[in-house]
C-alpha cells in the first residue's frame, strides 16, 4: 500500500470522535479525572492490538504507555504528550467537556494544550494498523501527567528506562516544526523604600513608583550570550505578580502613606547557550540601576525553586536531525508547501518535555502539535483542518523513520 493510499484511509470522523471523547474527560492536573483518561487511552490502546501499561508517576498518579513492536532492522519512535490539562476559566460560551465540534473547530479545556496532539498520533497509528501495514520499527505512544509540574510524568517514563532512537513532542505549535525552545525559570524581587505621609511625599523613597518604572524594563529584556539571534529572540521576561503597601506584611488600610514595600514574582526564558546564572545577573544588573535611579530604594532578587518540580530546561535540535527532515517532507507532502521551521514564537518560548526527552532521555526529537492560536483562552480549541493534517503528517513521519517491512 502506498503513502497516499494510506492517507486516503484516514477517517476523518472517526477521529473527531477520538479527539471529542478525551475532550469530554475532565482531566484537571493532579486530580483523579487525569487517571481515568490515562486508563481510558490505556484501553483504547490494547483495544488496537498495542503492548500497553500504566506506569507510575510520584503518588498516586500514572502515565499510559503503548508500544507497536516492529519486525526489525529500523528505527524506533516515541511519541509524547501530556493529558493533564489547566482549570476552566471564566469567559467560556461552550461546554468546557461536550467535546463540541462545528464545522471549523473542536472545542474544550485541554483540546489545544494538548489533547488534539495526543489523539492525532494515536490516529495515525490506528490509520496505520487498521490497514495491516508493518514496520521494521517500533512506535511507542506516551499519555503522561504532571507535565504542567514540570514534567515529571516524563521524568518518571525516563527514569524507568524508556527510550526511543528518535521522539516528537505535540504540543501546540500550530504544526510549525519547532527545533528550539526556551528555558523558564522564576523569580521574587523585594523592593523596600522609605515611607513618609503624603504631605511629605518628596521625602520619601516610594517603592510602587519605583516598581512602575522597572517593571517595563523587565518586560523588554534580552539577557546577554545569546549565541545567534535566533536564540536572543527566544529570550523573555514577564511580571505576572505585583503587591504593593506598608511594610512586608502588605498592610492596606493607610493609603495616605507612600508604599515602602513591594514585592514583585515574574518568570523569565533564556536559550539554548545562556544560564540561568547568566539571567539572574542581568536582572541584578537592572535592579542596579533601579537603585541608581530612586536613591535609598533597596532591591533583592531571589530565584524562586518550587519544592520538588524540575526546571523545565531548554531544548535545540539541528535542522538537519533525520526527524526533522522526516517531518518537514511530511508536511510538504500532505499541505505542499515548506513547513515553518526552527525558534518559531509563540511556542519558543513555551517549556516542554522535549527538553527532558533530549537532555535527560539521550534522544533526538521535534515539537510539532496541532493547536496554539486558541491555547489557554475561553472557548479553548483547535482548527479542524489543522488536526487531521496533523494526524496524516504524523502517519507520513512513521512511515519514514520507521520504515515498511
Amino acid at each position: 500500500m502506498t503513502p497516499k493510499e494510506l492517507l486516503d484511509r484516514v477517517d476523518d470522523k472517526a477521529c473527531l470522535d477520538f479527539l471529542a471523547a478525551m475532550a469530554r474527560h475532565k482531566s484537571y492536573s493532579q486530580t483523579p479525572g487525569e487517571r481515568v483518561l490515562a486508563e481510558f487511552m490505556a484501553g483504547q490502546m490494547r483495544a488496537l492490538g498495542l503492548e500497553a501499561e500504566l506506569t507510575p508517576v510520584e503518588g498516586e498518579r500514572v502515565n499510559a504507555v503503548g508500544r507497536l513492536r516492529g519486525a526489525g532492522g529500523g528505527s524506533s519512535l516515541l511519541f509524547n504528550g501530556h493529558i493533564d490539562t489547566n482549570p476552566v476559566s471564566e469567559g467560556w460560551t461552550v461546554d468546557p467537556w461536550g467535546g463540541k465540534v462545528d464545522d471549523r473547530f473542536i472545542y474544550g479545556i485541554g483540546v489545544s494544550n494538548m489533547k488534539a496532539g495526543d489523539a492525532a498520533y494515536f490516529c495515525a497509528v490506528r490509520t496505520l494498523v487498521q490497514a495491516g501495514v508493518k514496520l521494521k520499527g517500533d512506535v511507542t505512544l506516551t499519555y503522561v501527567v504532571g507535565e504542567l509540574q514540570g514534567g515529571v510524568g516524563t521524568l518518571a517514563l525516563l527514569r524507568q528506562g524508556l527510550r526511543a532512537d528518535y521522539f516528537v513532542n505535540s504540543e501546540p505549535t500550530d504544526l510549525a516544526a519547532l527545533t528550539m525552545h526556551a528555558a523558564a525559570f522564576t523569580f521574587l524581587i523585594e523592593l523596600v523604600g522609605n515611607t513618609r505621609h503624603m504631605s511629605k511625599r518628596e521625602e520619601a523613597v516610594d517603592a510602587i513608583a519605583a516598581a512602575c518604572d522597572l517593571i517595563p524594563r523587565l518586560d523588554a529584556m534580552v539577557f546577554s550570550g545569546a549565541p545567534t539571534p535566533e536564540h536572543a529572540g527566544i529570550n523573555r521576561v514577564h511580571v505576572g505578580v505585583v503587591h504593593g503597601a506598608l511594610g512586608r506584611e502588605l498592610h492596606e488600610w493607610r493609603p495616605p502613606q507612600v508604599a515602602d514595600f513591594v514585592r514583585i514574582k515574574g518568570s523569565g526564558r533564556y536559550a539554548p547557550g545562556q544560564t540561568e546564572a547568566g539571567a539572574l545577573a542581568d536582572l541584578r544588573a537592572q535592579l542596579g540601576a533601579l537603585e541608581a535611579r530612586f536613591p535609598g530604594l533597596r532591591a533583592t532578587l531571589t530565584p524562586e525553586h518550587q519544592l520538588g518540580r524540575p526546571a523545565m530546561p531548554s531544548f535545540e535540535v539541528s535542522r538537519q536531525s533525520r526527524i526533522v527532515q522526516a517531518i518537514n517532507r511530511a508536511y510538504r507532502s500532505v499541505r505542499g508547501t515548506d513547513q515553518p521551521t526552527g525558534a518559531i514564537t509563540p511556542p519558543g518560548y513555551y517549556g516542554t518535555d522535549a527538553a527532558h526527552l533530549f537532555r535527560e532521555g539521550g534522544m533526538e526529537g521535534i515539537v510539532c502539535g496541532p493547536g496554539g492560536r486558541y491555547n489557554t483562552m475561553p472557548d479553548e480549541r483547535v482548527d479542524i483542518a489543522d488536526y487531521l493534517d496533523m494526524v496524516r503528517i504524523y502517519l507520513l513521519t512513521v512511515l519514514e523513520i520507521c520504515e515498511l517491512t
